[in-house]
């Protein structure tokens, strides 16, 4: 069976196989084989094809890396762990949204820090769209049930609504922003997940307790790790069940 996928990734990226060959050193009939007979390449090769085309080393070849290895590997997508979120310093959080070429992904319930960290926050999100950044902000309906237990659960009922409903004020200004959307979900939010490219802050949650007083784990994606690649489809599953206003039904 051939790799359609493998062969599509090749086309996508406007390659063909005997470019392909030139740049990772074989012969150009091996390419085709990869590709019409569905062969496996070495790891060498499936790591430099998979960052020629973009796409993730699983993806391409999906029984070529055994879960036993892709745990191993997330392991090493781990790149600093800090006991709560307050410890985050400031500066990193800056950098990654600077550097973010392709997408920024938020998901949180108010996520009301990012905006006190830097007021020009919303200025940078436009322009990170206007320059051809998918930016995604997901945030918490206020009117959800999940909204009022997280408030009684951290000893402070209608309070986290109410941070919701100020954060709203500040995203308002991103309306018919290119690339830039705003949405609702009412999920019981397990981690507030923060996206920059290929990298990502997780805010892990506590029962009773804040989340800046919870901690965030610093990830880095590797071709063929697993642990990065959980919390990314966390993140599209809440992103396929998200709503355009607070209170509004997700479309079947």
């Amino acid at each position: 069976m051939p790799n359609e996928r493998l062969r599509d990734a090749i086309l996508r990226n406007g390659l063909t196989p005997v470019v392909v060959a030139e740049r990772v050193g074989v012969d150009a009939k091996t390419v085709e084989r990869w590709i019409t007979q569905d062969r496996t390449p070495y790891p060498r090769h499936r790591h430099a094809i998979a960052a020629m085309v973009r796409e993730d080393v699983p993806y391409l070849w999906p029984d070529a890396v055994t879960p036993e290895k892709a745990s191993q590997i997330g392991q090493s997508e781990m790149v600093q762990l800090y006991s709560r979120r307050s410890s985050v310093p400031y500066d990193l959080w800056r950098r990654l949204i600077e550097r973010a070429m392709e997408r920024i992904d938020v998901l949180a319930y108010a996520g009301l820090f990012l905006l006190e960290q830097d007021p020009r926050l919303i200025d940078v999100l436009r322009q990170k769209g206007i320059d051809g950044v998918e930016v995604n902000i997901l945030l918490g309906d206020p009117t959800s049930d999940a909204i009022q237990r997280r408030s009684v659960e951290e000893g402070a009922p209608g309070v986290m609504a109410a941070k919701i409903r100020q954060v709203q004020q500040y995203y308002k200004r991103l309306d018919g922003a290119p690339g830039v959307k705003v949405l609702y979900h009412d999920t019981t939010l397990y981690n507030s997940i923060y996206r920059f490219d290929d990298e990502m802050l997780v805010n892990m949650h506590v029962l009773g307790f804040p989340a800046p007083h919870a901690p965030v784990m610093h990830l880095r994606k590797l071709n063929g790790g697993d642990l990065f690649r959980t919390y990314s489809d966390s993140f599209d599953r809440v992103l396929g069940a998200s709503k355009s206003r607070p209170g509004d039904e997700v479309a079947a």
